[in-house]
């Protein structure tokens, strides 16, 4: 048995844990905020659940997967007792349920749903797409859990090298798709954004997520995204997992960890935090600032005082009208003339156990660590831009009982510089599966990195599925 430290207690963070110690280490999990969940948190007003992070959940197949690794983990460990052990999914509780669409999009005056509609006029295009990118599930599933230099992997690469040829970033890729709409092409590429980037920074493999995600469902877990982190909290627990919130780290190094509260021994570090902020425990010194950074994001949350009219969408997209402008503001850290945003729509009892309508309306922002209110200009101007487009009566702050707002300058207090969702950015060919940072080093063969800065694509399943990986390669070292 060895004693692993986890540094993090995001959904990285918590899976490397879960998995450290379903295999029998004894493993201590360090939070510096005082809940669980990193950008994945759960607030409350007006007496309603608001959950904060990522609002769908995709390629369920890798939460299947870290069930099935964990159930293998705790038969290799009890033996004989295995039988009579639960197993992870009834220790997770977990329960999805698939939405009906992946989303609404709105794109200079055209609406479409993913997938697209008999009768609409990308409906053609749409179905030659996704016939040929749809299939990719289980080749991506795999990619999402498993090491690029494993053999397991080089079947699904050779498939995707196959179909992207040369054209290796998701803007190359579908700019050479001459047959598809010019409206289509830039709502599929908007999808890059979930790795917080424009779509020239991302391997050619982002263009055929939407597609995917179409043929094979998105999801939500029953009472809310946040689910997932008390799911991953109970399978720590059972692991006999130390949890401990509200406790910083302080610095980091060969053989122990500190916090302001003690030290903690570790043949093992396995860091879920930003990889720049990192920096900074090992050094004890300020590291150096990113040169470019990812995108952040300005997230209003709101309990509303009557419900939004029928035929708003749970899930709406309002892309902006030049989306190439969007993508150079972001990497300069300007505030765009009009951003994307997504509009998350709960009616009452749809988010149990809420008896009020809630509404998340999430504006991509630079990594600027700015405060923002809903009365600063660019907050207003894109609330009542995204209103408009969704054909809402009114100002929409007017049906506002309660709102909270999380920024910039709040995700960059507990996360990284400047805010940035994803860390800094790479070239496109170090993101995806072959990722910056790696997982670790021979300089420090004892830190393993996992979270959001190290497998920034992808939302969920990316994080889940790179925590797999990370952690699988620790768990070898440690035998």
């Amino acid at each position: 048995m060895s004693r692993v430290v986890v540094v993090g207690g995001g959904v990285g963070g918590l899976t490397s844990a879960v998995l450290l110690g379903h295999a029998g280490h004894r493993v201590t999990l360090l939070e510096a905020a005082e809940h669980l969940g990193g950008k994945s948190r759960r607030l409350e007003a007006e007496g309603q659940r608001l959950d904060t992070g990522p609002s769908l959940f995709t390629f369920p197949g890798v939460w299947e997967e870290l069930l099935r690794r964990l159930d293998r983990l705790r038969a290799a460990g009890t033996a004989g007792t295995a039988a009579r052990a639960p197993r992870a999914e009834e220790t997770a509780g977990l329960e999805l349920e698939r939405l009906p669409a992946v989303g609404t999009y709105y794109y200079r005056g055209t609406r479409c749903e993913l997938p697209v509609p008999h009768g609409h006029p990308w409906h053609p295009a749409w179905t030659r797409f996704e016939a040929e990118h749809g299939v990719l599930g289980p080749d991506i599933t795999r990619l999402l859990t498993t090491d690029v230099l494993d053999r397991a992997a080089y079947p699904a690469l050779g498939r995707l090298g196959k179909l992207y040829g040369r054209r290796l970033t998701t803007r190359d890729y579908l700019d050479s798709l001459t047959w598809m709409p010019e409206g289509l092409r830039e709502v599929i590429a908007i999808h890059t954004l979930n790795a917080g980037v424009g779509p020239a920074r991302t391997p050619a493999l982002y263009a055929s997520m939407p597609a995917v995600m179409a043929r094979d469902g998105v999801w939500i877990p029953r009472g809310g995204v946040h689910e997932l982190v008390e799911a991953l909290r109970r399978l720590a627990a059972d692991a006999g997992v130390e949890l401990r919130t509200g406790e910083p780290v302080t610095s980091v190094a060969p053989g122990r960890v500190r916090t302001d509260r003690g030290a903690y021994p570790a043949d093992a570090v396995v860091s879920g935090i930003d990889a720049h902020r990192l920096e900074g425990l090992l050094t004890g010194r300020a590291p150096r600032s990113p040169r470019r950074l990812s995108c952040s994001a300005i997230a209003v949350y709101a309990v509303l005082d009557s419900e939004l009219p029928d035929g708003t969408p749970r899930h709406g997209v309002v892309l902006p009208d030049r989306p190439a402008d969007l993508y150079a503001d972001l990497e300069a850290g300007s505030e765009p003339e009009q951003t994307m945003a997504f509009a998350n729509h709960y009616p009452a009892q749809a988010a149990r156990p809420n008896s009020a309508a809630t509404l998340a309306l999430l504006l991509t922002a630079p990594a600027n660590g700015k405060s923002y209110t809903l009365e600063d200009p660019f907050v207003a101007r894109e609330l009542g831009r995204t209103a408009r487009v969704l054909g809402l009566p009114g100002p929409i702050t007017d049906r506002f009982r309660s709102t909270r707002i999380l920024d910039p300058a709040y995700f960059a207090a507990h996360g990284s510089e400047g805010g940035a969702l994803y860390g800094s950015v790479r070239p496109s060919w170090r993101s995806g599966p072959f990722h910056a940072p790696a997982h670790t080093s021979p300089l420090r063969p004892w830190l393993w990195r996992v979270g959001a800065s190290v497998h920034p694509g992808g939302g969920l399943p990316a994080v889940l599925g790179g925590a797999m990986i990370s952690t699988g390669k620790l768990l070898k070292r440690l035998g």
